[in-house]
């Protein structure tokens, strides 16, 4: 069963209870695992990484690049399910990442990005505390009434992405999956992104003005449309 996605407003409820989380830590070790817990939140939110890649990740995997317009971007080598990708992800990961590597017990090439406070690889990647961030934030559980896992972290990036209008192909490349896979999973999305398409013409529904300009520009090419549909009459000879 696909676990629920948190939408903006819970996203933004768990970067809020989060820091304050840390905050309330009463000891170092506390203090150190809710840290890279939240940050490790905060990586596979903005990466849609699945936990199994995550738990593979090593630092050598973390390449900072730019893209063609010279914005600072971090690329990801990602392996899990047998398979390995790139995938991309903005700065802010790589500032997440940086939080995690100021404690990590090693940061050789070769070690684990995530990991326990004595530098051993994590098994359970938190789920104990992430759990408990959940409960703290009243987000355990989604609309579905299913509690929340790990895995809502990956599909709350999918949703993100769609709602921004990023292509179902790109989208399905970053993500190591399908575009079938893609559309079975989130159509619900593009239903709620193009509303105004869907709602045309109800009872109640008003869409929004669109300026005169576009207006214009609209309705001619509209008008050209129907032009070139139409039949061809034959002269009348007088």
């Amino acid at each position: 069963m696909r676990r629920d996605e948190f939408n903006l407003e819970e996203y933004r409820k768990l970067h809020t209870v989060g820091r304050q989380w840390i905050k309330a830590a009463t000891t170092s070790n506390s203090v150190w695992y809710r840290t890279v817990t939240y940050n490790f939140i905060l990586v596979m939110c903005n990466t849609g990484m699945r936990p199994s890649e995550a738990k593979n990740l090593r630092w050598r995997d973390i390449m900072p690049a730019k893209d063609r317009e010279g914005r600072e971007i971090v690329v990801l080598f990602v392996q899990g399910k047998g398979k390995s990708r790139k995938l991309v992800a903005p700065k802010s990961v790589g500032d997440y990442l940086d939080r995690i590597r100021a404690l990590a017990k090693t940061t050789a090439p070769d070690g684990r990005v995530f990991t326990t406070i004595d530098g051993k690889p994590t098994q359970s990647l938190y789920k104990a505390l992430i759990g408990d961030l959940l409960d703290t934030a009243g987000l355990r559980e989604g609309a579905q009434g299913v509690p929340r896992s790990t895995y809502c972290f990956r599909h709350t990036y999918a949703t993100m992405r769609l709602h921004e209008g990023v292509d179902v192909y790109f989208l399905a490349e970053q993500m190591g999956t399908s575009v079938k896979m893609i559309e079975d999973h989130y159509g619900h999305v593009n239903t709620v992104k193009h509303a105004d398409r869907v709602l045309t013409g109800m009872s109640g529904w008003e869409p929004t003005e669109a300026k005169p300009e576009k207006d214009r520009e609209t309705n001619a090419k509209a008008a050209q449309a129907v032009k070139a549909r139409q039949p061809k009459r034959p002269s009348r000879k007088r």
